[in-house]
């Protein structure tokens, strides 16, 4: 499905940074295998956690989309997050919402986000590395060339073209965002799904981005070899039936289980991290739209 890339007048019901909030609380609230939302916990992570983080973000949304610098708006925006959770909620979807919000409004998602990505400068890779240190992400380790331990490089671009193979979130900035463009907003609102409500349709495409590409953080947490089994397990509930089928259904409910099992260490954090920005750009370009049942 080719989504229309034109910026319709509805997009306008909503601010900038409440596209961005809405975007993170459809996504939490979406009872997704193997996260937090509102009807599963994790012992040191809540649902409430991902709501303040969420309404946290806004300002430093808005300052970006108004001209503030990216990376600055990172930092704003994870420090306001750690400021109401204490513990790193967003840090990827932090990374993936500011670029695309600081897209000039009559300018589309597609063509816009190449210029922004380009324009990021030393102060920019700076304020971003010290975001990534701030927020602790989980499983981070050492990779010895341009390390978030480190200083910063010049050009952040060159730290994500480095881990893009190991890190979805980074592969974003070196493709101009293409699979949260080109797979997760069509898989969003695709034809085919068009009769599942909104969250069904959050799901399933969860479980088709799961099953596509290694999580990020699983990988990072647990080693490929977990995140490649996650991935096998997410292919086999597509495989089941057509989503909310009984198959499917259950199919699901096996996934979820696992996925919760050893401690939530396999979490898939970083697909959350993609359906949410592209939730954010379906909002934010008027594709998905009120009332969101």
């Amino acid at each position: 499905m080719v989504v229309d890339s034109s910026l319709p007048d509805f997009r306008y019901h909503f601010t900038i940074g409440q596209c961005a909030t809405l975007a993170c609380q459809l996504e939490a609230t979406a009872p997704k295998p193997g996260n937090v939302h509102r009807g599963a916990d994790f012992e040191d992570l809540v649902f409430s956690d991902f709501l303040a983080s969420a309404v946290a973000i806004v300002h430093a949304v808005e300052a970006v989309h108004a001209g503030a610098p990216v990376g600055e708006s990172i930092l704003a925006a994870v420090r306001s997050t750690r400021e109401v959770t204490g513990t790193n909620t967003n840090l990827g979807t932090i990374l993936l919402i500011m670029p695309l919000a600081a897209v000039e409004c009559d300018t589309p998602l597609a063509s816009g986000i190449e210029s922004v990505l380009k324009s990021l400068n030393f102060s920019d890779s700076h304020h971003m590395y010290e975001a990534i240190r701030m927020a602790q992400p989980a499983g981070m380790g050492t990779t010895g060339q341009l390390d978030v331990e480190e200083d910063a490089p010049e050009n952040v671009l060159d730290a994500m073209r480095l881990a893009k193979d190991r890190d979805t979130v980074a592969k974003q900035y070196v493709t101009n965002f293409a699979d949260v463009l080109d797979r997760v907003v069509p898989w969003l609102v695709q034809e085919m799904e068009e009769e599942l409500t909104l969250t069904c349709r959050i799901i399933h495409t969860h479980v088709r981005l799961l099953a596509e590409f290694s999580d990020s953080l699983i990988a990072r947490k647990c080693g490929t070899e977990i995140a490649a089994a996650a991935a096998c397990r997410a292919a086999k509930v597509l495989e089941a039936g057509a989503p909310q089928s009984g198959p499917y259904l259950d199919a699901l409910s096996e996934l979820d289980f696992w996925l919760r099992a050893d401690g939530h260490r396999r979490n898939p954090g970083t697909t959350a991290d993609l359906i949410a920005a592209g939730l954010f750009c379906g909002l934010r370009d008027g594709i998905i739209r009120p009332p969101l049942r």
